[in-house]
This record gives C-alpha cells, structure tokens and sequence, in this order.
C-alpha cells in the first residue's frame, strides 16, 4: 500500500479527521476573505480624485478668450475651500465672482475685457474624500474677450486682482467636513474583526476534536 494511502486510512480511522479537515479548509477560506477586504478597502483608500479634463484644454490656442474655466473631475468635489486663478503674462488675475461646482464640474467666470495673451490656470478643489487637490496648466487667447456695455461707456475697470498663493477660502468650515479616513472604514474593520474571531472559534473547535479524537484512539 502506498504511503500515502496508510495515511489516508489512518486518518479515516481518527474520529473527527474529517471534521477537522473541513474546519481547516473553513479557517482557510475566512483568512483569504479578510485579506481580499484589507486588500480591497486599502486601495478604495489610496484612490483620491483627479481632474479629467478641462476647458480649454491644457496647452490650447484659442480664437477668444473664453468666458469662463470648467474643470472636470473623477467625482464631485466640495463647493468649500474651492478657488481657481485665471493669470495674464503680468500676473493679473482675471477670475471673477466665486467658483460655482455642478456635478463633477467646476466652473469660474472671466472678468470681461480680458487681453489676449498666454494664461496660466492655477486651481484648487477639495476633493469628495476631503483631500485638497491642486494643479496648473495654460492656454493661449489669440483675441481678448469683449469689454461689457458699461466699460465700453467709460465706467471706470475694476482692478484686477494680483497674483498670489491659492490659499483655502474659509479653513474654519473647511475643518467641519467630515475628515477623510487615511486607512480602512469602521465598518469594513468591524468585519475583519468579526472575521478573525470566527477564525480563532473554528481553530479551537478543530483542536478540541483533534484531541478528544486522539485521546479516543489511545483508549
């Protein structure tokens, strides 16, 4: 008889082997789902939102200067801390009014007048997971936008506003969002827990029939 076989036999002989044999498959099974949970949870985790695209586009010659910024996103950001500037070659910023979000789009209106030139974009958003995001890209107006019927009739141009760092416009509220968490949810830590504990239920199950099945066989 092969090895193998006499082993297969004795085991068969043992009470409660087989018992065991499926607790230990069971045992196997939670573990491989907890991992899969951890595993899972710490990538949701490390994914934050991203811009996906933006009009104008990054680099782009345009006849006019547009009226206004939009900016998409990966998922909807938060309407607090949210601030883009539109910047000419002199540092000027040329935004106007607050940035308005729709959806997954932020969108900031450009003060009329606006000369042609090259302009920089720096923006600023929190993201839905409450994670400040932030990037910059330019664009070329071969034209400038139209002045408004008042400026046209001599009323004197607001001043543009001067360069500067894209700072959160109000940290007080920013700091009431909800803070995101850097690890893995309560309730997917919960289940884990749950998980091991059944583990460590189905190990000491296995250990008590293994024994009281050896301490049966050497009776």
């Amino acid at each position: 008889m092969k090895p193998s076989a006499v082993v297969a036999a004795r085991a068969a002989r043992i009470p409660g082997a087989r018992s065991v044999q499926r607790t230990v498959v069971l045992l196997a099974g939670v573990l491989l789902v907890a991992f899969a949970l951890i595993l899972g949870s710490a990538s949701i985790a490390s994914a934050h939102d991203e811009l996906s695209s933006s009009t104008p586009e990054p680099g782009a010659t345009l006849e006019t200067m547009p009226q206004a910024i939009e900016l998409t996103f990966t998922n909807v950001p938060a309407t607090i801390g949210s601030q883009v500037q539109v910047l000419d070659a002199a540092g000027e910023d040329w935004a106007e009014g607050e940035v308005s979000i729709t959806d997954t789009v932020a969108t900031q209106a450009i003060r009329a007048g606006a000369p042609a030139g090259t302009y920089t974009v720096n923006w600023r958003v929190v993201s839905s997971d409450s994670h400040p995001i932030e990037g910059t890209f330019d664009f070329t107006a071969t034209a400038g936008a139209a002045a408004e019927a008042s400026e046209a009739a001599g009323t004197p141009e607001a001043s543009a506003g001067t360069a500067g760092p894209i700072e959160t416009a109000d940290p007080g509220a920013l700091d009431q969002e909800p803070a995101a968490d850097s690890g893995l949810s309560w309730g997917v830590i919960l289940m884990i827990a749950v998980l091991i504990a059944l583990a460590v239920v189905l190990a000491l199950g296995a250990r008590r029939r293994l024994t009281q099945g050896n301490n049966d066989d050497a009776a």
